[in-house]
């Protein structure tokens, strides 16, 4: 008996041994993400619901955020370790001035999962209907909607005034209240007033020629972070792309997004299949970087391209 409870409290020791060594292998990360409910940034909070991301080791701790210097702000301060899906404009500011930044991914490539409504009793036709007395939202200073409403203004010509309204709600709220002429939103937000004919889509983010092969968002870590748990870094991004690919091959995906954003599946089988494509976000690719840097220029983002050793430090994308 005293032989068999010896051999029972070794198993007990062994087993406790072992859970406690399970847990310490969990590295977590503070995420922030700005528009939570995206298909094109929601691969954190979908991987993690799936178990991916523990298979890997990581345990995620996601915050949002309205986007745009509030997201960059947190990952620069240290409140957050990472971000995925910030503007890439804003990012090579940030990092030119200073900020201790790495990017680790390519989020979106393209900008046609962003689109421009108004209510459907407006007199708008087309953003070049617009006079300078009427207003078009964005959702924040440095996000990917800010980005892309500059370049309406210095591309097409657009003359309404940009405003910052912030999350997609929000700027429903206003654009059917009349504060606003031009809301800006991604799917599937809005979807649903589109289908009972309460607002009609006037633009797109790839009616902006130059934006179509830019990669306009990127992942983003803290460089402290990066250095000090560069394997945990680089087991977030590979369970990133496993998500990435079961996101685009499982209809399990599709139904857990539309459950976590309170969306029909149709809905978010559109999001995916029609906005947010695979291809769109595409995590080890970055495309046309010299024409984010140029249009980054252009726009007063930067003050010059940055040089090829500054790139080197602040792209640190794993290869495939």
């Amino acid at each position: 008996m005293r032989d068999r409870r010896w051999r029972l409290s070794l198993l007990l020791a062994a087993a406790i041994a072992l859970a406690v060594s399970g847990a310490s292998a969990q590295e977590t990360f503070k995420v922030a993400i700005g528009q939570l409910g995206l298909w094109a940034v929601d691969a954190p909070r979908l991987g993690q619901r799936a178990g991916i991301f523990r298979k890997h080791g990581i345990v995620l701790d996601i915050l949002g955020t309205s986007g745009g210097g509030g997201t960059l702000q947190a990952v620069i301060s240290g409140s957050a370790d990472l971000t995925v899906g910030i503007g890439t404009a804003a990012v090579l500011r940030a990092y030119s001035k200073g900020a201790p930044i790495r990017v680790i991914g390519v989020n979106f490539t393209g900008a046609g999962d962003l689109y421009w409504y108004v209510r459907a009793d407006s007199p708008i036709k087309r953003l070049t209907d617009a006079s300078d007395a009427m207003t078009i939202a964005y959702s924040a200073s440095g996000s990917s909607s800010h980005n892309v409403v500059l370049a309406f203004l210095h591309e097409i010509g657009v003359k309404a005034t940009p405003t910052a309204t912030g999350t997609q709600p929000a700027t429903l709220t206003q654009v059917m209240s009349g504060q606003i002429d031009i809301g800006w939103s991604a799917p599937p937000f809005g979807l649903k007033e589109l289908a009972q004919g309460k607002i009609r889509i006037v633009a797109n983010g790839n009616d902006v020629p130059s934006l179509r092969s830019q990669s306009v968002r990127v992942d983003m870590v803290n460089a402290e972070v990066f250095e000090r748990r560069r394997d945990a870094v680089l087991r977030f991004v590979q369970a990133y792309r496993e998500t990435l690919d079961w996101m685009f091959s499982s209809p399990e995906a599709v139904q857990i997004y539309a459950e976590e954003t309170n969306v029909p599946v149709e809905l978010a089988a559109m999001t995916r299949d029609k906005f947010q494509t695979k291809e769109a976000m595409r995590n080890d690719r970055l495309s046309d970087l010299d024409a984010v840097m140029a249009q980054a220029v252009r726009l007063k983002f930067l003050d010059k391209p940055l040089e090829k050793e500054q790139l080197a430090e602040l792209i640190q994308i794993p290869p495939p």
